[in-house]
């Protein structure tokens, strides 16, 4: 009986070792919950079978986990899981060329650095140089750099 506990947790904890790896973002539950497993079933084996039993058990769990990671990470399991769609589109940044130096315009959004604003009847992404602005505040272009808008509170 003792044997088949064993086996059980070490199965079990594999098991919910590899969903962790493979199908569960990040570190969760499921990874404490298979390291326990991993842990009893040894512990169990050291006190219940002597130290032979402890040390083939250990054995055992280190190649099964091994093993099945080697075994899983070859089978086809994991490309019928993997993403394999390229994403090649791209961001259309044509109202942004249509802004200058020295346009103004008017924050559509709270610009905490970044956010939105009309320029020109175009809503484009600006980044506010002079820290945060609220929303609806009268912007100005100061400066254009690698596609980003920096603005600023415009002063009459």
């Amino acid at each position: 009986m003792e044997i088949f506990i064993i086996a059980v947790l070490i199965i079990t904890a594999i098991v919910i070792f590899l969903l962790e790896l493979f199908v569960i973002p990040g570190l969760s539950l499921a990874g404490f919950a298979a390291v326990g497993c991993m842990l009893y079933a040894n512990y169990y084996a050291f006190t219940r079978l002597g130290m032979t039993g402890g040390l083939v058990t250990l054995a055992v769990s280190v190649i099964a986990g091994v093993g099945s990671i080697v075994w899983f990470m070859r089978s086809k399991t994991l490309d019928k899981l993997a993403l394999k769609k390229d994403i090649d589109s791209k961001v259309d940044r044509s109202a942004e060329k249509s802004v200058k130096v020295g346009d103004t315009g008017i924050s559509t959004t709270r610009l905490a650095q970044i956010g939105y604003a009309e320029i020109n009847g175009n809503i484009v992404e600006v980044r506010s140089i002079d820290g945060f602005l609220d929303e609806k505040t009268p912007i100005v272009v100061r400066r254009i750099t690698d596609g980003t808008i920096l603005v600023e509170r415009q002063t009459n």
